[in-house]
């Protein structure tokens, strides 16, 4: 994996020390057919029971992972909304299309396609450290969209409970942006080496430190 890979990698699945939601919600990630290059071309279920968020600036970083471990020996789905307000205020209840981020760009390759106009960056990946961890495998949506029917409000001191909540559902097409073509942009990934991952996820936000150290 290329040096800017793995920052654009981090940058999406690091959970600061700044607290952050921890354990408990529900949630499904499956695939009927995941394509994860030398390691899964078979059903996937996630069966998630670990839940964490990270409000930053606008920002909400959130994972839904297989147990408590640390993410390089786990599997588990990061998202990254980049303006929470704006989901919050305008967007609830809407399909939001997912992007792929300019930071995951393996060599020779152009820039994906923007998000629309009219709504916030939204990044998904998936990544399968324990399922592959000898091939060091991360899947990112390039297609497809999530729809908030809740997010939490991003601030980290709040009181009510209703604004702590987020219920997000999703369907999206993922695939590893360095099977990408030559000079094409990182998203245009072959269809057949795209997977469709679909699920949901529902938890409170409640602050506190990091159950484990995160890179």
């Amino acid at each position: 994996m290329s040096a800017r890979l793995c920052l654009a990698v981090a940058s999406l699945l690091a959970l600061g020390a700044m607290g952050c939601s921890l354990g408990q919600g529900e949630g499904e990630v499956k695939s009927d057919a995941l394509v994860a290059k030398d390691c899964w071309f078979d059903a996937y279920d996630l069966r998630p029971d670990f839940f964490a968020a990270v409000p930053y600036r606008s920002t909400l970083q959130m994972r839904v992972q297989r147990g408590t471990d640390l993410q390089e020996v786990s599997d588990g789905l990061a998202v990254l909304v980049e303006d929470v307000s704006q989901v919050r205020e305008e967007l609830i209840g809407k399909p939001l299309d997912v992007t792929l981020s300019p930071g995951v760009l393996p060599p020779g390759s152009d820039f994906p396609t923007p998000p629309p106009a009219d709504q916030p960056a939204i990044h998904v990946a998936l990544y399968l450290q324990r399922s592959c961890h000898n091939q060091n495998v991360i899947l990112y949506a390039v297609d497809g969209s999530i729809t908030f029917h809740s997010l939490f409000s991003g601030d980290p001191n709040e009181a009510e409970a209703a604004e702590k909540y987020t219920d997000a559902e999703f369907d999206v097409w993922m695939g590893d942006p360095r099977d990408a073509p030559v000079d094409a942009p990182a998203n245009e990934i072959p269809k057949e080496l795209q997977s469709r991952v679909t699920g949901f996820f529902r938890f409170y936000f409640e602050r506190g430190q990091p159950g484990q150290p995160f890179p």
